[in-house]
């Protein structure tokens, strides 16, 4: 009689992680995260100074507004350019 093998157990190997994946993760920085509620403060904030370096002449808001969300959005992602 021929005996078949038939494992009683069956183990699964877990596959490591790439490391591929981990060098991209370590070396991307991350900003800290910001909720809208905050960013559109920080936005208001900076407008403010800016329409207040103008003297507040009306005209400008938009422009000081743009300008000024442009800064902020460069300061949280950690660029050295601000528009």
């Amino acid at each position: 009689m021929s005996r078949e093998k038939s494992p009683t157990s069956t183990s699964v190997k877990k596959r490591a992680p790439r490391k591929a994946a981990q060098v991209l993760r370590a070396a991307t920085p991350m900003p800290a995260f910001v909720g809208p509620e905050q960013r559109a403060a920080l936005i208001a904030e900076s407008a403010y100074f800016r329409a207040q370096k103008r003297g507040f002449i009306p005209g400008h808001e938009t422009q000081d507004w743009l300008a000024a969300e442009a800064e902020v959005d460069a300061k949280l992602l950690g660029s050295s350019n601000p528009v």
